[in-house]
């Protein structure tokens, strides 16, 4: 696997026209042949089934799951094109372990995989499969229109707090485009998986900010997260697996996604706690969500730019143009 990261860094600008125009052909060509911030909300399009050929890991399969796929870059059909096979691959392991694959692109401990849950394919899990159809796609946080590419680029920025910003047609972005367009043969272009935007509390459901108790998140943390995610946050090897820390140096930045109380709040109340997903109630995972989100993580420089349109939403609890300090604090 060296050998292919090596093989492929030296390649990886040189490729750059050939992957992009493969990457559309995977999806157009699955779709003509079938007959079927870290953002939870739907892009622009219609809501359609994921296809056919496009299954997902269940969304209520515990932690005996932790390593299933539905689609295994080391045992399933990969494009005849070696070079983009070998692309692909090298996507799947800087997913399942960033700061080992992608060291320069990340700031902390956290792994694409530790959101995107089994590489991506996962129910409920924020999974890649189909996505790649979607894109381009309006971005509110950035008020502008975003490629995949683009949008691999932000989570390097803000979920794994890059210490630098990686270039669009740098090695590594590409072999996650590559990777999560694998993934998305067979959905029709333009058209949203049917399960998209699933991760949210319902607006009716929304607790007021100011009103949401840390303290009691704290104790439901400790009962439903501290065995994976550690007392502090610091997340605990499960075998080949670790849990992604939740707050501090290591964790994601305050303009990532998972830093708006809602958004980790949805996550949490479909896709955890890992060894019995779904049970937790909309208010338990937002107090749990408040209580992680009312630590100290990295700083995101730029943050002040993002939502030029109607600035952060109220959950941006880490955004001075919304809030002088942290009011979960």
């Amino acid at each position: 696997m060296e050998s292919t990261r090596q093989w492929v860094r030296l390649q990886g600008t040189a490729l750059l026209a050939v992957i992009l125009a493969a990457m559309v052909v995977i999806v157009v060509a699955g779709s003509s042949s079938s007959d079927n911030e870290d953002d939870p909300a739907p892009a622009t399009g219609v809501a359609s089934p994921v296809a056919d050929n496009l299954a997902l890991v269940p969304a209520d399969a515990g932690l005996e799951s932790l390593r299933q796929l539905v689609m295994d870059p080391y045992a399933d059909a990969l494009p005849e094109d070696e070079r983009i096979a070998q692309q692909l691959q090298w996507g799947y392991e800087i997913v399942t372990n960033t700061p080992q694959n992608a060291p320069q692109y990340v700031g902390g401990n956290m792994s694409c995989t530790n959101c995107h849950l089994n590489a991506g394919q996962k129910d409920k899990g924020l999974p890649y499969i189909g996505i790649s159809a979607v894109f381009p796609e309006f971005n509110g946080r950035n008020g502008t229109m975003r490629s995949l590419v683009d949008r691999i680029v932000d989570c390097f920025e803000r979920s794994e707090n890059a210490p630098e910003t990686p270039r669009e047609d740098s090695p590594e972005v590409l072999a996650v485009a590559t990777y999560i367009t694998w993934l998305s043969k067979g959905q029709p272009m333009g058209e949203n998986p049917e399960w998209r935007g699933k991760n949210r509390i319902p607006a009716e459901n929304q607790i007021p900010i100011e009103d949401l108790d840390t303290a009691r998140g704290e104790e439901m943390y400790q009962q439903q997260c501290a065995s994976c995610h550690g007392a502090d946050g610091e997340g605990v090897q499960l075998g080949e697996v670790k849990p992604g820390p939740l707050w501090g140096e290591g964790s994601w930045n305050d303009g990532a996604g998972a830093g708006r109380v809602y958004t980790l709040a949805g996550f949490i109340r479909y896709a955890m706690p890992y060894t019995a997903p779904g049970s937790l109630s909309d208010e338990d995972a937002q107090h749990i969500a408040a209580f992680i989100n009312s630590h100290d993580r990295p700083s995101f420089k730029g943050k002040e730019n993002d939502y030029p349109e109607d600035g952060p939403p109220i959950d941006a609890v880490y955004y001075p143009q919304r809030y002088e300090e942290n009011p979960l604090k």
